[in-house]
């Protein structure tokens, strides 16, 4: 806690922490999902952050338990606790609802990443450090990085330049 000073009083003033990063394993396949039969353009829109994303598919997709899964996210399990309910409050309210879900945002680091080709569709797992150059199913260099659509790619190195990239991946980064 840090004393603001000043001359006709002194309040006390409390600085949150700074977030650390939360460890994501891998950019999700998908980043929206909506009700069939409706333009996205007419319904509201909830936002799942992608810390929310992992928290709900170590817990609800893979079964871990609270303290499993916050040392996967190198997180406290209290920490783990508020954002898995945080997640299936939103996922619960969408699906009754009718929203249309988008995943984006949160401090996050991704461990791994995915990428696709744009010709023949394959898709294959990378580090997160791992440089590609062609498609190892049809050697195109059509390719799509799903974390650099998510302004990560490289270890995060050109995060400020990514933020802006349009949703689905950047281009062979």
């Amino acid at each position: 806690m840090h004393y603001l000073c000043d001359v006709k009083q002194r309040k006390l003033i409390s600085m949150p922490r700074p977030r650390s990063d939360r460890i994501v394993q891998m950019p999700p396949l998908f980043s929206e999902f909506k009700p069939i039969g409706v333009a996205g353009k007419l319904l509201e829109q909830t936002i799942l952050s992608l810390d929310e994303y992992e928290a709900f598919r170590l817990a609800d997709h893979i079964g871990l338990s609270h303290a499993e899964a916050a040392e996967e996210m190198e997180i406290s399990r209290s920490t783990f606790t508020r954002l898995i309910e945080k997640a299936r409050r939103k996922i619960a309210d969408l699906i009754i609802q009718g929203k249309l879900l988008t995943i984006e945002g949160g401090n996050i680091h991704f461990r791994k990443n995915i990428i696709r080709c744009n010709d023949c569709g394959h898709m294959f797992n990378i580090n997160i450090n791992s440089s590609f150059i062609e498609c190892p199913s049809c050697n195109s260099g059509n390719l799509v990085n799903l974390a650099g659509g998510f302004g990560h790619g490289r270890c995060c190195s050109n995060r400020k330049e990514n933020r802006n990239q349009k949703k689905g991946g950047n281009r062979n980064e």
